[in-house]
């Protein structure tokens, strides 16, 4: 055992039994014979040994003498509490102990021989403002009280940690200032009093063995190991998510010292009342783990316990306990659950539900490998832990409702963090007002006086490449039916057959013109109703079935139609959408650093996105026009990204779609309204409206006086109106074209009028592509990633 844990103390150590002998002297006076007669008896037998009394530094001197300092010691730990206490001689807060009581002596034989007895908690620092607390208490005369239990950590025979509260008695003990001891003034109390922490301060007040200690202390020991190991429990229940990494090793020692099983294990499933499901807890990491559940996420509440009845659970909420698993398994509707736990070497289990307000949060799970370890008696220990375990799961159910919401307002709402404070202060006045329960009006979410930015990056033609893989699958199918129709022609009579032959080819001829509306339907319908069942219902030979077997592995099992080509473009499309969406997310992380603005984007056939940004969505910060500028440089940068990107992912798709971009420049400050109907920002005012019609109708629009479109594939677009607006657009492609992000020509040209709005031009570049990096994707990554 190590003696001598901290290097530093504000001690001189003597051991020394100066005040017992003193009150030995004073008994061996009286007149009482027996006492006396003891007293003269131990004195005399003490008397050639004078360090007893002026104090011992070598704790060996005391080991040789050891009955004598039992003798001396007696009336301090009487003989016949010697297996029930558990006391030893100690220096307060030091690992120094001798005289242990005999109960004391097996618990540290128990704990085997290299165990070191250290106080929880407890460190160098620790020790040393202890021991000057100590000096202020004895011999200043203060009452400085520090309440917080201290506790030793016992491992028993089983390796079981059991937890000891500590108690010292400091009768015995005398502090006596050296020469280099320092006399502390009310003052320097009182600044000690206020500088707990300060261990160079308490250092300075009390240098390093300025004092003596002469004396001894008794410590006592009571058994808390239940009430530590609860107490312990909590403070690991109460810890956010983001520090229960290791939650499961410690709970599992905390209910091992609870419940004195050295093998114990605890898992816990939580229950879902709507779906009436158990599943496995969110917020684990799969490091709390389910002895029912295995690797299954989830499990109907019927199938959990494997056809043995759970209404005790569900119905009663009472523990279920089973303390020999083999024999509960010979029970007939037992022989499931019995082999499901057996097959985990669990020979004993208790299975808890966790109940708030009668109604089921989960249930905990004790195990044991050991039959009769875990049984209905032991199972009321469960009363001492459950009510912490309860207030938990009930946290972490509000915590992931809240983390639900949150996500669900980020991803499906418009309300974006740059003005999520003024939807919480219009919340914040609901809250506070004497009317919630009644016809609360919200004041209408506006802002005012913002600088409009909307871009697009585009698939080029997606309508028509949708229509043409729509075709080319019914067609393929169409050609698939007519094959095995055919064939099945060959080898029967039924003039049924030549004629839904017929049918197809004209479904089939039709297909070679435009695309209408209710086509595919209309033969999706008919091969359902008409072909179908001739296929399923027919006399049909082996060949004929092997190539009806292969047609019906290639239908879609959603529509029952082909779905390849369409399938490719879906998924060219989607990819494109999540990689243009990704760069756009990650950019404006960057761009919200420029200034707070409103942000929003939209998935459709390519990626559109509005920005908001004026003084009006952040007044905490001053607003310049610069920070507006910096914004629209942004834009044009991010778009040139997205195209690079696009380049990257052209030749590894599995079908070839290009896209195009297009920024519209709107320069007069605007108004944007919260729409309560729709749960989306919109513009606000009729004047305002116009901004509303080009961002719908320029993509579409032509190059004025001919028929060629403004938009063009690897090409940027840039919509204005002003030649202020061209001009500072010119300085930030001439910069890209610096930076060879941007090809030297600018084309410039008018825009065709549209619908109530007439005098835009434009400017278009092209994105340079040809120096890009080799480095290409792979589809299958690419689809990994997209699913």
């Amino acid at each position: 055992m190590n003696y001598n844990l901290y290097t530093e103390s504000p001690f001189i150590t003597q051991i020394s039994f100066h005040r017992l002998i003193e009150s030995m002297e004073e008994i061996a006076l009286t007149a009482i014979d027996y006492r006396a007669n003891y007293a003269k008896a131990l004195l005399k037998e003490i008397a050639p040994l004078p360090q007893l009394k002026s104090g011992v530094t070598d704790l060996s001197f005391i080991k040789e003498n050891e009955v004598l300092v039992k003798n001396l010691l007696v009336d301090l730990f009487p003989t016949a509490l010697t297996n029930n206490e558990i006391k030893a001689v100690t220096i307060p807060f030091q690992n120094l102990m001798f005289n242990y009581s005999e109960r004391f002596k097996k618990i540290i034989k128990n704990a085997g021989g290299a165990f070191d007895m250290t106080i929880r908690d407890f460190d160098a620092d620790q020790y040393y403002i202890m021991s000057c607390i100590l000096i202020l208490n004895v011999y200043y005369k203060q009452r400085f009280e520090v309440t917080k239990p201290l506790f030793y950590d016992i491992p028993d025979e089983n390796g079981i940690s059991k937890h000891y509260r500590i108690l010292y008695n400091a009768d015995f003990i005398e502090v006596i200032p050296t020469k280099n001891a320092i006399a502390l003034t009310t003052e320097d109390i009182d600044l000690l009093m206020d500088n707990y922490s300060n261990i160079s301060l308490w250092k300075e007040k009390f240098p390093i063995e300025s004092w003596i200690l002469k004396g001894f202390g008794i410590v006592t020991l009571f058994d808390a190991t239940i009430e530590s190991a609860i107490s312990n429990l909590k403070s690991n229940l109460l810890k956010n998510e983001e520090n229960q990494h290791d939650s499961n090793p410690k709970f599992e020692k905390i209910f091992r010292s609870i419940f004195k099983i050295a093998d114990l294990q605890v898992g816990v499933i939580l229950y879902n009342e709507e779906e009436n499901k158990f599943s496995k807890p969110p917020y684990s990491n799969n490091e709390i783990g389910s002895f029912i559940l295995l690797e299954k996420e989830d499990i109907d509440c019927e199938k959990a316990l494997l056809s043995c009845s759970i209404d005790t659970i569900l119905n009663q909420k009472k523990p279920f306990a089973i303390s020999n698993v083999k024999r509960f398994a010979e029970i007939p509707g037992n022989e499931k659950l019995g082999r499901h736990l057996l097959k985990q070497n669990i020979q004993s289990c208790i299975l808890a539900p966790v109940v708030k307000d009668d109604k089921l949060l989960g249930i905990i799970e004790l195990v044991s490998s050991s039959a009769r370890s875990l049984n209905t008696v032991n199972a009321t220990n469960l009363d001492l832990v459950l009510p912490y375990v309860v207030d938990t799961l009930e946290r972490y159910n509000r915590d992931i409702e809240n983390q639900i919401e949150a996500v669900i307002q980020r991803e499906y709402t418009a309300i974006h963090s740059s003005v999520y404070w003024k939807f919480k202060k219009e919340v914040q006045k609901y809250l506070k007002s004497n009317n919630k329960n009644k016809d609360y009006i919200f004041k209408e979410i506006v802002f005012k006086e913002v600088y409009p930015l909307y871009g697009q990056i585009d698939i080029k033609g997606s309508s028509e490449h949708r229509n043409e893989t729509v075709k080319d699958d019914l067609k393929n199918q169409l050609e698939a039916l007519i094959t095995i129709v055919d064939n099945l022609t060959a080898q029967s009579d039924l003039p049924l057959l030549e004629q839904r032959k017929f049918e197809m080819q004209s479904y089939f001829n039709d297909l070679k013109q435009e695309l209408k509306a209710d086509t595919e339907q209309q033969i999706q319908a008919y091969i359902l109703k008409e072909i179908h069942p001739i296929l399923t219902n027919s006399k049909i030979n082996e060949e004929n079935q092997k190539r009806i077997a292969n047609y019906f592995s290639e239908l879609d099992s959603k529509t029952a139609l082909f779905y390849h080509s369409r399938k490719n473009f879906d998924n060219a499309m989607s990819i494109i959408n999540k990689k243009m969406a990704s760069i756009l997310d990650k950019e404006q992380i960057q761009a919200q650093k420029i200034f707070p603005h409103y942000f929003e984007r939209f998935k459709t056939d390519g990626v559109e996105h509005n920005l908001y940004i004026g003084a009006s969505i952040a007044p905490m910060q001053k607003f310049d026009l610069m920070y507006l500028s910096n914004l629209r440089l942004w834009q044009l940068q991010t778009l040139c990204k997205m195209e690079l990107e696009h380049h990257r992912l052209k030749s590894v798709l599995p079908y070839e779609l290009d896209v195009t971009s297009l920024i519209l420049v709107f320069s007069s400050p605007i108004s944007v309204r919260f729409r309560m109907d729709e749960k989306r920002f919109d513009v606000d005012g009729t004047y305002n409206a116009r901004y509303e019609v080009v961002k719908k109708r320029i993509d579409k629009a032509n190059i004025k006086g001919t028929q060629e479109r403004i938009t063009q594939k690897e090409k940027i677009t840039i919509v204005y109106s002003h030649d202020y607006e061209e001009k500072e657009y010119l300085k930030y492609i001439k910069f890209l074209q610096f930076k060879k992000i941007l090809e030297p020509t600018i084309e410039q040209f008018d825009v065709q009028e549209l619908q109530g709005v007439s005098g835009l031009k434009a400017l278009r570049i092209k994105v340079c592509n040809s120096d890009m990096p080799d480095d290409k994707y792979s589809y299958q990554e690419l689809l990994e990633e997209l699913n």
